[in-house]
């Protein structure tokens, strides 16, 4: 690998790792009814980063990651526009919630992926990722996120909507 793949490869993991992570935290926000706004800018400019950049490394054929960025960047542009266009306004709450969870989730979802086509202990359980330990740790981690959605659901319901001004600013 040259030294320029290589950077960009870390500079790609370590946005990756700071979108979950920030994720995580406004998700968590969103489920004690609070708005981390701070951490969830950070969250949608490295979860849309790391989606852009996916496309970036060099490849031959379409692959399912490929597929899940695109994904995933569809669902950010419903999350933006429900955040900055419809400023979080009656419905627009619930869908700011659902897809934020649900980005997060398929940042999870390549992250468990790319542990277990690299990891040599994950490797050797599940060599094809078909196999039923890699099969039930992202059925059990999806099972986890519509838990953790339905909470930040709820939760962020409660919390009073805030205004256009408050949004911008």
């Amino acid at each position: 690998m040259s030294t320029a793949l290589a950077l960009y490869t870390l500079l790609h993991v370590v946005l990756s790792l700071v979108g979950i992570f920030s994720g995580l935290l406004t998700v968590g926000g969103f489920v004690a009814g609070k708005r981390l706004d701070g951490w969830a800018n950070v969250f949608l400019v490295t979860t849309v980063a790391t989606n852009v950049g996916g496309f970036g490394f060099p490849f031959e054929k379409f692959l399912p990651s490929h597929a899940v960025a695109i994904v995933s960047i569809m669902v950010l542009t419903v999350l933006i526009v429900a955040r900055y266009f419809r400023y979080l306004a009656g419905p627009w709450r619930g869908v700011y919630v659902i897809t934020s969870v649900l980005a997060l989730y398929l940042n999870v979802f390549v992250l468990l992926a790319q542990l277990f086509l690299r990891l040599p202990a994950l490797i050797a359980v599940a060599p094809t990722q078909k196999e039923p330990p890699f099969v039930a740790t992202q059925v059990l981690v999806l099972a986890l996120f519509v838990w953790l959605g339905a909470a930040a659901v709820r939760g962020f319901r409660a919390a009073p909507t805030a205004s256009a001004a408050t949004v911008r600013g």
